[in-house]
């Protein structure tokens, strides 16, 4: 299943592509909503290779996942793999700068099923996919306004 989107961020692209590849950020952010993040790799600077093993409760089961980043092309493209048991895909995460403090962000994953229930899962989301979709779209957005808020120097929720 593919899932893609597009958001303009009041951000200059190095400001927003410095908030996107700010791993330790992420990294905490998820540890915020209960997930167990550590990194797995013993690189010392930001670049393809890096990887993270996590660990969080999702729909009532634990669930194991890990990330590869594939792809870190400053100012401009950002991939990572995800592996799990029961599914794999990838994030590919585009920034074009539409002027000097404007920039559009596009996101696409593509979810990949390794196992009878994650068919059956990726199933029903693709018959809601108007709903999904508008979740996806929501979220985007969410990262968008605190992107903006970060360079504009307000406090984020």
């Amino acid at each position: 299943m593919k899932l893609s989107g597009r958001t303009d961020i009041g951000a200059p692209v190095a400001f927003v592509f410095a908030a996107l590849s700010d791993f330790e950020a992420w990294e905490r952010s998820a540890m915020r909503r209960g997930a167990d993040v550590h990194r797995t790799d013993k690189l010392r600077n930001p670049g393809p290779g890096m990887t993270w093993q996590a660990r969080f409760a999702w729909r009532g089961r634990e669930r194991q996942v890990q990330v590869r980043l594939t792809k870190l092309v400053t100012n401009l493209n950002l991939a990572l793999d995800f592996d799990g048991p029961s599914v794999e895909g990838n994030l590919n995460i585009e920034l074009v700068e539409l002027s000097a403090k404007r920039t559009r962000m596009l996101m696409q994953v593509d979810l990949k099923p390794r196992t009878l229930a994650a068919r059956l899962f990726i199933q029903s989301m693709k018959l809601t996919k108007n709903r999904v979709q508008r979740k996806y779209d929501a979220r985007l957005q969410t990262i968008a306004k605190d992107i903006e808020a970060r360079f504009t120097g307000q406090p984020t929720l």
